[in-house]
């Protein structure tokens, strides 16, 4: 499964600890203004359950690096005592999987990925609606709408539209990265060699890409190869070839949309034998096959450094790299939203969402929600996006629309991941938004998909016979069915 990246070089963890402890620089109370911070210590709804302990598990991402170096803000203004374990992913699904059955409340605020806790433990989670609505504890900032309303939806709920199982938390998502020195430099060169304007926007094609880095690989000496991807046999695979399936029309079932956004346990029959999946598979081979040949032995972590090196001329990978991408080459990288296929533009979504174990104590709710309206408020993702490791990219438009950080997409070291605020917002929008089958058979299903790729493009399998076999094998996991 997808998550926020785990960064090379400086430890996102050293850096945010020096960054961020003690907090006098980035701590902004539990809200950025002075008014802000006088508005919610008068508010005793906050305090109510002082001397209350909750503890979150969390993937071990950067919005919970950053919380946790820094959470002195909240404990100030409610009374209430936070540990937090922070775990590989498959780990963390593990310990939630064991709690919720066992109908216990170890943890108390859970990030609920969609895929690994969302949609096998919904019924162990907390409608959220519920603690919204009471007004005996503060109010949402900014009500549900304030939130990117496709994030809301991926991360959110499951089953049932109405029910919010989580609050969007992080949102990594998978956007052209390129190197927009050399772009500038070879600008008119690979115009006119080309054919067609080489600035990457969503406006280009796949094969327009292709072309591209077959261009710097024969054209330049700037870079080793034009293009590198996460083609390792794991689930980076499966994340990288989505982007391609997704925009030549294939999916992994029928209403892909619908599933991705708001899931379901019987997804129906799988259409990658489709002439549309076999059809991606096919270019998508092609493409590898020019790529950095290491392609295939990364992941997301292997690929970033690659870029960051020089090693490549562009990539895609998850959009909170910029923040290590500023920081090896500070105003050398451009981003842009996927290129198009035959159907669309198609950017995968890897973020995930915190929610509330259902078998919570009420105090223990309520305090674990006062905890969610803070980790998730604008305020708090503000501070998260200044910290100089990239603590994050904000779930919430009003951070967006916030001048400071306007100002910081045309500056390169003030908000590093804000850089990529025009593509991204771009990619969360509905028609561009790439979406995996939220089903809570999906662990298996990735496996089959990236092994079959994989013999792909080692030779060992012909794109259509990939594409066939994958839906076979996917057909025998979804009809097991799935009793929570």
């Amino acid at each position: 499964m997808t998550r926020a990246p785990q960064w090379r070089g400086l430890s996102r963890r050293s850096v945010l600890a020096g960054a961020l402890a003690g907090g006098a620089a980035l701590a902004l109370s539990a809200c950025g203004t002075r008014q802000d911070a006088v508005r919610l210590a008068t508010d005793d709804r906050w305090k109510q359950f002082a001397g209350t302990t909750i503890n979150l598990v969390s993937e071990n991402t950067a919005p919970t690096e950053a919380i946790a170096a820094n959470l002195r803000p909240f404990t100030e203004l409610t009374g209430i005592k936070v540990n937090i374990l922070m775990l590989e992913l498959t780990a963390l699904a593990q310990k939630v999987a064991l709690d919720l059955a066992g109908g216990e409340s170890q943890y108390h605020v859970i990030y609920a990925d969609p895929y690994q806790v969302l949609a096998p433990y919904s019924k162990g989670l907390v409608d959220l609606r519920e603690l919204a609505s009471r007004p005996d504890l503060p109010q949402l900032p900014g009500g549900w709408g304030d939130f990117i309303p496709t994030q809301l939806d991926a991360t959110g709920r499951f089953g049932d539209h109405d029910k919010v199982f989580a609050v969007p938390y992080d949102c990594p998502t998978m956007i052209w990265q390129y190197r927009a020195d050399l772009f500038e430099k070879h600008h008119d060169r690979m115009a006119d060699d080309l054919g067609f304007d080489p600035t990457p926007s969503a406006e280009r094609t796949w094969e327009e890409y292709f072309r591209i880095a077959k261009w710097f690989n024969e054209k330049t000496d700037d870079v080793q190869y034009g293009a590198g991807h996460q083609a390792k046999q794991h689930d980076s695979l499966m994340c990288d070839f989505s982007n391609v399936l997704w925009s030549y029309g294939g999916d992994y079932f029928d209403n892909g949309k619908e599933i991705g956004l708001y899931g379901t346990t019987d997804p129906g029959a799988c259409r990658l034998n489709s002439d549309a999946a076999i059809e991606a598979a096919e270019f998508y081979q092609r493409l590898i096959s020019i790529s950095d040949p290491s392609s295939k032995t990364w992941d997301w972590n292997g690929l970033a450094p690659a870029l960051q090196s020089g090693r490549v001329a562009m990539s895609p990978n998850w959009h909170e790299y910029a923040a290590a991408n500023e920081q090896a080459m500070p105003g050398k990288f451009g981003y842009a939203p996927m290129p198009r296929g035959p159907v669309r533009s198609a950017n995968h979504f890897g973020g995930t969402g915190i929610g509330i174990n259902a078998n919570t104590l009420p105090n223990e709710r309520a305090a674990a929600w006062l905890f969610v309206l803070w980790a998730t408020s604008p305020e708090t993702q503000l501070s998260n996006l200044k910290s100089e490791a990239g603590g994050g990219t904000p779930t919430r438009q009003s951070v967006y629309d916030m001048p400071e950080v306007k100002a910081a997409e045309h500056r390169p070291s003030a908000m590093p991941n804000i850089l990529t605020a025009p593509a991204v917002s771009q990619a969360w929008e509905a028609d561009k938004i790439g979406l995996r089958p939220k089903i809570p058979m999906w662990n298996e299903c990735d496996t089959a998909i990236y092994t079959q790729l994989s013999k792909m493009l080692a030779g060992d399998a012909s794109p259509a016979d990939t594409m066939r076999e994958t839906a076979k094998r996917i057909d025998r996991i979804t009809a097991r069915g799935w009793a929570a």
